[in-house]
């Protein structure tokens, strides 16, 4: 069986995209699906290249029961629109980052999370506002949502 390949990604791929990865993989998990996907998170900088989840988001994370030991923030490249099925971004920035690396996105496989949702648009950053309750909230829909689309497509 061939595996559906997502890339969470954000800035540095520390607060968001790891969230998005490490949340998208507990869904996956409780429906008993980990042999159709593999979940994956990247940056689109270099700035926090090898470093832990933000400890915050960690924190959040766990207070789920989720965890995320030994993530540690990668640059995405070109090479990821290829080698993944489904590229998304918690931004607008994001989005146009990704599309600069990938040099374009021919195939329609760039998307932001909420896309996927009933209220498109950014992903609250915690890293400006320190909230990442809300950030919880927004990757916690975003993936249920893609989830969900992917089970029905």
């Amino acid at each position: 069986m061939r595996k559906f390949k997502i890339l969470f990604v954000c800035h540095g791929n520390i607060c968001r995209s790891p969230m998005a990865e490490f949340v998208m993989k507990d869904l996956i998990s409780k429906a008993g699906r980990e042999e159709e996907f593999e979940v994956e998170s990247a940056a689109t900088s270099t700035e926090e290249i090898g470093n832990e989840v933000y400890p915050p988001a960690r924190r959040k994370l766990a207070e789920h029961g989720i965890g995320c030991k030994g993530k540690t923030a990668r640059q995405m490249t070109r090479r990821d629109y290829g080698r993944f099925d489904l590229l998304i971004g918690m931004d607008a920035w994001n989005i146009r980052n990704m599309t600069r690396i990938c040099g374009g996105d021919p195939e329609g496989n760039i998307h932001m999370l909420l896309d996927f949702t009933h209220r498109p648009g950014d992903v609250a950053d915690p890293w400006y506002t320190g909230d990442f309750e809300a950030t919880w909230r927004d990757v916690l829909e975003g993936c249920q949502c893609l989830l969900e689309q992917l089970h029905n497509s």
